[in-house]
């Protein structure tokens, strides 16, 4: 069965997450979005873990669904009824080789009964973990993981958005070099490795010592909208062994790929001070010693910029298991270039649910609808919109520290608005943008950047 999940996601006690964060809304935006499993995070929290035990019921082994009794009506006719997956984001905060390290990590646990292992070897260690629905823990990654896999065999550990600045296996701020580094004799416990959203997996593929681990991309959704921003595809049957198993071995050819961001639009993707506008590609960076010309301080120096100083490789053809990824804009904000207005305004929120009604789930729309069906919608300048998207002709504006990035469809002087008119765009000459190659994936001189670099 072929399917999306998006495991990583936050419960509403999570700080700076949404209320609306509850399992009926999370089974109605998964069904919106067009995902059969979703990750239902924070499962380490108490009182989410109380909710949680009251609303699933068992489903598929290792999966859950919501019990009739708490869905949500919904007008998408085929939707099936979404899986729940138990997953949950913990924050490391510790010391080691000399360095302050602060590491978030993904753990996928079978049942509750192993979830109640792991909370109760953390609590005996005086870890806080009912504070927040993401807990900040004093423990090694290392420790962390040999906990869960007491706890159970079948236990999955993902290093969270492996490049984020501050809060990676591999950051700039407070990351290692490699998975080895940070997880030592356990390593080879580490499957999989999740992008994040201000890296894609071409990226990734810059470094060779990353070649044994499978990629994978998750929402990190902090409100129900944002769910499946990033996403996986599988061809498997619906169970958690199945789905652990198919990463755990993804020359099986059941695992198909993943959704992305494009990176750019993440708030880490370029360097930079976000308070002084100052933003830089990583050879800008090397070129002024990493120091603000403003405030005079060091710049925040982000994925792309970690991602070259580590990297190893320039012909990513040598990288196996290159699986397929699509590069995704949110259909929201979609329209919202379209019309011209925000994307939380009431116009944008109608335009959306009434192209769902129209065409089906927004996953659908954005990347395997045909665009014939879109337009037989009577949707001619989405149409077109989708169609640069898929074929990457887009314009950006990166990404920095903590600012996220813009991807745009049109230039201004396209003049674009929504009257779907058939002559619109007949003779429209294309956006003028960054066209993004799967492969020729940087805008910077590699090899300037590792000239500087050793300099």
């Amino acid at each position: 069965m072929k399917f999306t999940a998006d495991f990583h996601i936050h419960s509403p006690f999570s700080r700076a997450t949404s209320k609306a964060l509850t399992p009926e809304n999370l089974d109605y935006w998964a069904r919106i979005k067009g995902l059969k499993v979703i990750g239902i995070g924070d499962f380490t929290h108490v009182r989410w873990l109380i909710e949680l035990q009251n609303k699933l019921e068992p489903a598929e082994q290792g999966l859950f669904k919501l019990k009739k009794e708490f869905q949500k009506p919904h007008f998408l006719s085929n939707s099936e009824d979404p899986r729940f997956m138990l997953t949950t984001e913990i924050s490391s905060i510790y010391k080691k080789d000399g360095k302050v390290r602060k590491v978030h990590n993904i753990i996928f646990a079978p049942d509750f009964k192993t979830v109640e292992k792991i909370r109760q070897s953390l609590l005996r260690l005086n870890c806080n973990i009912d504070s927040d629905g993401r807990p900040i823990i004093g423990l090694d990654s290392r420790d962390l993981l040999e906990i869960c896999l007491e706890a159970s065999k079948d236990i999955f550990f993902v290093p969270a958005h492996i490049w984020t600045p501050w809060f990676s296996v591999l950051g700039s701020k407070s990351g290692f070099n490699s998975i080895e580094e940070c997880f030592g004799d356990l390593s080879g416990h580490i499957y999989a490795l999740e992008t994040g959203l201000s890296s894609d997996p071409a990226m990734n593929w810059m470094c060779d010592f990353l070649d044994r681990f499978l990629l994978i991309s998750n929402s990190d959704a902090h409100s129900p909208s944002k769910l499946a921003r990033e996403a996986n595809i599988f061809d498997c049957d619906v169970s958690y062994n199945e789905i652990i198993n198919v990463m755990k071995n993804p020359n099986s050819k059941k695992f198909l790929g993943t959704i992305e961001f494009f990176p750019q639009e993440g708030k880490y993707h370029y360097d930079g001070h976000r308070k002084c506008d100052i933003c830089w590609d990583p050879v800008s960076t090397l070129k002024n010693k990493g120091i603000c010309p403003k405030c005079k301080r060091k710049v925040t120096v982000g994925v792309m910029n970690r991602v070259a100083e580590l990297s190893d490789r320039q012909d990513l053809s040598k990288r196996k298991n290159r699986f397929p990824f699509y590069s995704a804009i949110p259909l929201r904000e979609i329209l919202s270039e379209i019309y011209g207005v925000g994307v939380q305004s009431k116009k944008i929120e109608q335009e959306y649910f009434n192209c769902l009604r129209k065409i089906g789930p927004e996953l659908d729309i954005l990347l395997w609808t045909p665009l014939d069906q879109i337009k037989e919608a009577g949707m001619t300048t989405l149409v077109e919109a989708i169609r640069r998207m898929r074929a990457r002709e887009v314009i950006v504006e990166e990404g920095f520290d903590g600012e996220f990035g813009r991807i745009k469809l049109f230039k201004p002087s396209e003049n674009v608005t929504a009257v779907d008119d058939e002559s619109l765009f007949a003779d429209t000459v294309l956006s003028g943008g960054k066209q993004l190659s799967r492969r020729d994936i940087l805008d910077f001189d590699l090899l300037e950047y590792r000239k500087l670099k050793d300099k």
